[in-house]
């Protein structure tokens, strides 16, 4: 009895398979397929139309919105139609993906046709198709390509960051006097704003004339201290007002870490003879390993999108030296108003940080996973 029984509240939970007529089935693919026709069709009008290749008077994209809708609406009803029972299950989640597909697909969609456009604001004539020009301009800009080398040489000093979050973070979890007073401390600049750190480092106290900075470089014999003259000093300046932001982020998470190894552990190999060093680098340093990658990824995200603390302090200079990709694309929209190659450069990144971060997790995956 109580066999048949469970058998019974089995069935309540299996979607068994509608015998669905072939007509149905002919009838949402023409559907399916029949508005993706349409729905493309209005897009390639709408977007010749925006480059004038064709005449259309049509003010907005708004007939491209509709035409998605349809599209939708289509899909959803062909899932019943060919799938049956799993099609009406299956429109309790579509309605959410198209949303997040309207979201992201489209604007990405319109940002290319704009990067293959060339558009400046400055301009009454509005944006005019030009093809693959503002990649071939990027190709010999050398800003773009020097602020690219900035990123690399931002990026590879969060290995120092790494570093000393990690001694930070040690220095916490030891038995030290007043240690919560020194956690509260030590975060303090995280909960900070980029923005309010340029100003308030950047260009109050490291300002050459006033600034208490100077004063004192000046009482340490350094005649003419310009932290944004010298393009070495004014990258490392940049270096350290980012980091001083953002240690203490990588430095909780690696506390945490530490919390979380069993005491156990180290009081095994501290028993066996093994030194402090070697207790680090034998059993700390490779339990930590996992949240280190974690840390280190996060502050790659954070550091790729660096331009905050250039655009108010430095704008990129002297020179170009401090300038990041980011921080280029931002001077590109707003000083020279260039539309169509800001949204190119913008593009271009996106695919760089998309390949760069993918390479990062396979080497990681590789080295952490060996595969004999």
């Amino acid at each position: 009895m109580s066999a048949g029984r469970h058998d019974m509240g089995d069935r309540l939970h299996v979607v068994f398979e509608d015998r669905i007529a072939p007509w149905r089935r002919r009838l949402g693919a023409v559907l399916v397929w029949g508005g993706a026709a349409v729905m493309v069709a209005v897009f390639a009008l709408l977007a010749l139309g925006r480059f004038g290749l064709i005449a259309l008077d049509v003010p907005n994209w708004r007939p491209a919105l509709y035409a998605y809708l349809a599209w939708a609406v289509a899909f959803c009803t062909a899932q019943v139609l060919t799938r049956g029972e799993r099609g009406k299950r299956a429109l309790f989640i579509l309605p959410a993906v198209l949303f997040v597909v309207a979201m992201v697909v489209f604007p990405l969609i319109f940002a290319v046709a704009i990067a293959l456009s060339d558009w400046n604001l400055s301009s009454l004539s509005g944006p005019r198709f030009n093809g693959l020009d503002n990649f071939r301009q990027m190709l010999s800009d050398p800003f773009y390509w020097n602020a690219m080398r900035n990123m690399l040489w931002y990026t590879g000093m969060i290995s120092v960051e790494y570093v000393i979050a990690f001694g930070l973070a040690l220095i916490l979890a030891g038995q030290i006097r007043a240690r919560k007073f020194f956690r509260v401390a030590f975060l303090l600049p995280l909960m900070l704003s980029p923005v309010a750190v340029s100003w308030m480092v950047g260009k109050s106290m490291l300002e050459v004339r006033f600034g208490p900075v100077a004063r004192l470089a000046r009482e340490l014999g350094w005649e003419r201290p310009s932290f944004f003259g010298d393009p070495l000093i004014a990258r490392l300046t940049i270096e350290a007002m980012d980091a001083w932001t953002y240690i203490p982020f990588m430095m909780i998470m690696l506390l945490a870490g530490l919390q979380a190894i069993p005491r156990e552990l180290t009081e095994a190999a501290e028993v066996d003879g093994a030194s402090a060093w070697r207790r680090f680098w034998e059993v700390t340093f490779p339990l930590m390993l996992p949240v280190s990658i974690t840390a280190i990824l996060i502050r790659i995200i954070f550091k790729l999108k660096l331009a905050d603390i250039i655009i108010n302090v430095t704008s990129g200079g002297p020179g170009g030296a401090t300038d990041s990709v980011t921080s280029f694309i931002f001077r590109e929209y707003r000083d020279r108003s260039n539309v169509g190659y800001g949204t190119l450069l913008a593009l271009v990144y996106l695919v760089v940080i998309v390949v760069a971060i993918t390479v990062f997790m396979k080497l990681v995956d590789r080295w952490m996973n060996p595969r004999y």
